[in-house]
């Protein structure tokens, strides 16, 4: 009876061996562009796609140079993963150790930062170069559980010959995204990782929500700093007439005056003191508090100049709209949705209504209710330079796209079926 990518993982479970040996055969017929006897699990199949397209040779063990001693002291220290190391010990270490696993912490860019648990596994894991300081990004080393839950921002068990490189196939990983629950960006991974005999689907599960407790352990710090900054800030708030605001170092608000309350103000990625155009305040006063800034919005009107807004699309994960204008400069990193979103509306100067948008990003123009939703947060950051009914940038803006070198690379996993044709349409540059 045929195999499904599904049955394979089940299998494993039971009979890790014959598992192994079917992803095996898969693996070889694939990646020879013959016709496998199952087919990869999707998330295994475009990892494999992005490996052959970077020209990364299967058979060939690649390890870049590893980390010294004081620089990975020096990244533990910078980290957010620091705070929560706690948390991951203790839901994954004592198991991990009983099923002969080890555990594993990298940072954002993939560099090995902590390891523990089995010595024994901890040996093998050495042999693979799956060492302290060691860089276990997918573009370098293949499909693991570091590198591709890094990638597609979810968890991600790779067992066996779902590895794109050969000398990591008798090898076993499961890895969780941990994000900052701030801004949503990656901090790191963590992954559970052993030899296949050890393999379990639970696993999957498991690490994923021990991460889920850990970037609640994040939000938890977040708002005790947050309490504390509003007791700074009460004080300096009470003396300013006029609109006034406190927010920390990544715009989260902990006090405001004489304005409605914001939840959060889009800030540069350098800010500093001094007069700074700020959506969606206009002009402000900067000046520094400890654990923040204060805010203070003035009444002039925005200096002269023409508007340029760039779309940056090129880096996996790092996409950015940049506004250059008569009152300065600023950043914004987008989410996938809004990438999406003002990708969409840089294609079509003219506009898109609500339900146009839910067409060509859901294929389904009667989600009119989410893409408004979307449109309302997008309109926080960038509302000055957007306009509705329909729904477009300004006209007097200068609006730049960048795109990645191949085209395949554009918003690589969104599904909006707008972006899936730009991705094999040359109109799309």
């Amino acid at each position: 009876m045929a195999l499904s990518p599904t049955d394979v993982t089940q299998l494993a479970a039971v009979d890790a061996g014959r598992a192994a040996r079917v992803l095996s055969e898969v693996r070889a017929a694939t990646l020879s562009g013959q016709r496998a006897p199952v087919a990869p699990r999707p998330v295994i199949e475009q990892s494999w796609e992005r490996m052959k397209r970077s020209g990364l040779d299967p058979d060939h063990d690649v390890r870049s140079g590893l980390l010294s001693r004081e620089e990975v002291q020096r990244r533990r220290e910078a980290t957010a993963l620091r705070h929560v190391l706690p948390v991951l010990r203790e839901g994954l270490l004592s198991v991990a150790d009983v099923a002969h696993h080890i555990m594993v912490v990298a940072d954002h860019e993939g560099r090995v930062l902590w390891r523990e648990g089995s010595s024994s596994v901890l040996r093998k894991a050495d042999g693979l170069g799956f060492e302290l300081g060691a860089d276990w990004r997918e573009s370098v080393v293949g499909t693991n559980g570091v590198g591709t839950p890094a990638v597609v921002r979810r968890p991600v068990q790779v067992f066996a010959s779902e590895h794109f490189q050969r000398s990591q196939t008798s090898w076993t990983c499961t890895g969780a995204p941990i994000t900052d629950p701030r801004d949503g960006r990656l901090i790191g991974v963590v992954d559970v990782s052993g030899p296949l005999e050890t393999m379990h689907p639970a696993t999957l599960a498991w690490v994923d929500s021990v991460a889920k407790l850990a970037e609640a352990r994040l939000r938890e710090l977040h708002l005790t700093s947050l309490e504390r900054l509003r007791a700074v800030a009460a004080p300096v708030l009470a003396r300013i007439t006029g609109r006034a605001l406190v927010v920390d170092r990544e715009g989260w608000t902990a006090a405001v005056t004489g304005m409605p309350y914001a939840k959060r103000v889009a800030l540069p990625k350098s800010l500093s003191p001094g007069r700074r155009w700020l959506p969606p305040l206009g002009l402000c006063a900067v000046e520094p508090l400890a654990g923040g800034w204060l805010l203070r919005a003035t009444e002039e009107p925005v200096p002269p100049g023409a508007t340029r807004i760039v779309l940056d699309l090129t880096q996996p994960r790092r996409w950015s709209v940049t506004v250059s204008g008569g009152a300065g400069s600023w950043s914004h990193e987008l989410s996938p949705r809004h990438a999406e979103l003002l990708y969409l509306l840089a294609l079509h100067r003219a506009g898109r209504s609500a339900a146009e948008l839910a067409e060509a990003m859901f294929g389904d123009a009667g989600r009119t209710v989410t893409v408004r939703a979307e449109m309302s947060r997008v309109r926080r950051y960038l509302g000055a330079f957007l306009e509705h009914r329909p729904y477009r940038f300004r006209e007097d803006a200068e609006v730049e796209v960048l795109l990645p070198d191949d085209p395949r690379d554009l918003l690589p996993h969104s599904m909006a079926p707008a972006v899936v044709r730009g991705r094999t349409s040359t109109e799309a540059s």
